[in-house]
């Protein structure tokens, strides 16, 4: 079987450990969506892609394999319900997750130019990336300078819930659940290690959350980020297609498995087709969809 990563990073650890159990009996490449076009190149199909980047270049090519009957993991359309935090929290409430209230913002200026907050507040960019804004503010002072490095960032607000100041990762693999414990970027000093928690520790609610936002946002490998909202209620506020899941026993197995199973559905599916995928126009190219963030 051929398994296609669509990440720029082969080597990030979850994809190393995948990489290494396929390797011996299938092939496994990878294909930067950054630089990759929808032309020739890309055909003949691989049995299944793993989508690991969240680019907008990334979603345009998924849905273009997608169009032209390969499996991805996740589907571009599920990754890109994940990538607007406001479309995310709306969906998820609709649903009856327990997912924080989450407002959006022009920019972090306006919020500042407004004065002292009335409760500590937790700012994040709107769309999800790598490196994007995820800071707490108490204090017009505070939102200012804030303002100063992420001037034109389109924003959401959350209210700050006292925590712990660690964060509750929890992960899912075709609906296998793993977890751990990271002391919060909220928190002093900042983001830490993340360690291990046994998932079956969790409370039942937890997981049942968790589980639940993979059925609502049609994801097969995601992580949701929850707080101990008081007396063990959980409190999503965050929910991430494909993330890193490192150093979790079981998860690249998981993920192995899970891509091979998908492989073997799409070869069913694909079997007797006879028409031609992925023409070329007669500047050797096809165009990629566009697929939008806002």
């Amino acid at each position: 079987m051929r398994i296609c990563l669509l990440t720029a990073d082969p080597g990030h650890p979850l994809l190393a450990a995948v990489t290494a159990l396929l390797a011996p009996e299938h092939q496994v490449v990878s294909l930067d969506p950054g630089s990759a076009t929808a032309g020739p190149g890309l055909f003949p199909l691989a049995d299944v892609y793993l989508l690991k980047a969240r680019t907008p270049r990334a979603l345009a090519l998924a849905a273009f394999l997608e169009e032209h009957g390969a499996p991805v993991l996740n589907s571009a359309a599920a990754t890109a319900r994940c990538q607007d935090r406001v479309a995310m929290a709306d969906v998820a409430r609709a649903a009856g997750l327990p997912f924080a209230a989450t407002t959006a913002l022009t920019t972090v200026g306006r919020l500042a130019a407004a004065g002292d907050p009335a409760t500590p507040l937790v700012l994040k960019s709107r769309f999800s990336r790598r490196h994007d804004l995820v800071a707490r503010a108490d204090s017009a002072a505070g939102l200012r300078e804030l303002a100063a490095d992420w001037a034109q960032e389109p924003v959401v607000v959350q209210e700050f819930t006292a925590n712990s100041g660690w964060d509750h990762k929890l992960w899912v693999v075709d609906g296998r659940l793993f977890a751990g414990l990271r002391r919060s970027e909220l928190a002093p000093g900042g983001r830490g290690p993340t360690r291990s928690l046994p998932a079956g520790e969790l409370p039942a609610s937890w997981r049942a959350a968790a589980l639940r936002a993979g059925e609502i946002f049609g994801l097969d490998v995601y992580g949701v980020d929850v707080l101990d909202a008081g007396g063990g209620a959980p409190l999503l506020v965050d929910i991430n297609a494909f993330p890193g899941i490192r150093g979790q026993a079981g998860a690249p197995e998981a993920l192995a498995e899970l891509a091979l199973r998908t492989g073997a559905i799409g070869r069913t599916a694909a079997h007797g087709r006879t028409a031609a995928i992925g023409r070329p126009t007669t500047t050797g190219e096809t165009k990629l969809p566009e697929v939008s963030q806002k």
